[in-house]
């Protein structure tokens, strides 16, 4: 790191190419965590966890399903959830952005009508699990 170099750039509006400090602090931190708790087999077993709940409620619902559907090609670590027509996934996600669920939005360039929801290491799959308790009361009170 250059500070001059930096501090030239930033008095232009520009930011220099170099990672920023907090990005590898959070990096090393996290990689920290997933050690100290068994690492990568535990931190690969947290998105699986979260994967097996996410999918198996939209497996369940009547109005949702897994994009991929073909489980063994399933993502564990962010999930894509399609819905049918009879619900509107932007309308679901503006809820849950009004109620402090955030970034669910679906994948834009696809066109379809989905929520994109991740399932990263970080995310304890009992959230996994609340989320979809409250998507449950979204829907019901949108029917």
């Amino acid at each position: 790191l250059d500070l001059k170099t930096a501090v030239d750039n930033s008095r232009k509006d520009q930011t220099y190419n170099t990672p920023a400090l907090s990005t590898v602090f959070l990096t090393a931190q996290t990689v920290n965590w997933f050690n100290e708790n068994g690492g990568l087999s535990w931190s690969a077993g947290r998105s699986a966890k979260s994967a097996e709940i996410l999918y198996g409620w939209a497996e369940a619902s009547p109005v949702a399903s897994p994009f991929v559907e073909i489980e063994s090609q399933r993502s564990n670590v962010v999930a894509t959830i399609d819905f049918d027509d009879s619900v509107s996934a932007d309308t679901i996600c503006d809820v849950l952005r009004a109620n402090g669920i955030v970034d669910t939005n679906g994948y834009r360039k696809l066109g379809r009508n989905q929520l994109r929801i991740g399932m990263f290491p970080a995310i304890d799959p009992d959230d996994t699990l609340a989320l979809t308790h409250c998507l449950d009361h979204v829907l019901a009170a949108l029917s």
